[in-house]
């Protein structure tokens, strides 16, 4: 056990802004794309955080399991969500039990945050049922709004760490490409590449200034724009053999 990691996301779990209004509008419309793609009857959800996905795929009838290295955030999940299977483990360390197999395997902002993405997707490669799949979503360094800043002066290159990325314990911002490049370092087959939320302007100046018909025409917008959106998404499934 890594106690100076768990030491690092209590601190992150105990300023967390994933719950704002527009985290919450992302993650919603994250799910929505997800729901399109759910197969079997079981779910693995990596790094629940706050739990706003977690409590919309508690609602698919499938059965849930969460993974989570925050103590604080699996206490709060508990309570709210008690039919669920709650495990407190940093995904290092976290292996199902003999025979377990999850036919879809969900990461929602994980993968920027841990040490070693390709050894993530190498390890819950190995928990998928036959015909299983894998989603994750990132935040994109080729956003709108980081070009923007880029242009502005304000970043010094589109994938450098903001204010923001260092509140949320980021350790990286990944570009459609190197996003890409993980999943095959892994071993794993890509079936969907896509994005979604057209972000021109920072969540603050959003939550500001935008309505609701605002927000959800932006979001559709960045499904057809992927490789410019404010969030980006791969579909992978097991290499066939």
């Amino acid at each position: 056990m890594n106690n100076s990691e768990i030491d690092r996301l209590e601190r992150v779990a105990h300023s967390s802004l994933y719950a704002t209004e527009a985290g919450k509008a992302t993650i919603k419309y994250s799910f929505q794309i997800v729901q399109r793609h759910l197969v079997g009857t079981t779910l693995l959800e990596m790094g629940p955080a706050e739990g706003t996905m977690s409590e919309l795929l508690a609602r698919t009838g499938k059965r849930l399991t969460l993974v989570e290295g925050s103590e604080l955030f699996c206490n709060d999940l508990r309570k709210r969500l008690p039919q669920t299977d709650i495990i407190n483990s940093l995904f290092e360390d976290f292996t199902p039990a003999t025979g377990v197999t999850f036919d879809n395997i969900i990461l929602g902002h994980v993968l920027e945050h841990v040490r070693d993405p390709v050894e993530i997707l190498s390890r819950a490669k190995h928990w998928l049922s036959p015909g299983g799949r894998i989603f994750a979503a990132v935040p994109n360094a080729r956003s709108l709004h980081r070009q923007a800043a880029v242009i502005m002066g304000l970043l010094p290159s589109e994938d450098a760490l903001n204010d923001m990325d260092i509140h949320h314990g980021h350790r990286r911002v990944f570009t459609p490409e190197t996003f890409r490049n993980i999943f095959y370092k892994a071993g794993l087959n890509i079936d969907i590449f896509g994005g979604y939320w057209l972000k021109p302007v920072s969540n603050a100046q959003i939550e500001r200034d935008w309505s609701q018909e605002m927000l959800e025409a932006f979001m559709q917008l960045g499904e057809r724009y992927p490789d410019v959106a404010g969030e980006i998404y791969i579909l992978a499934s097991l290499r066939p053999r």
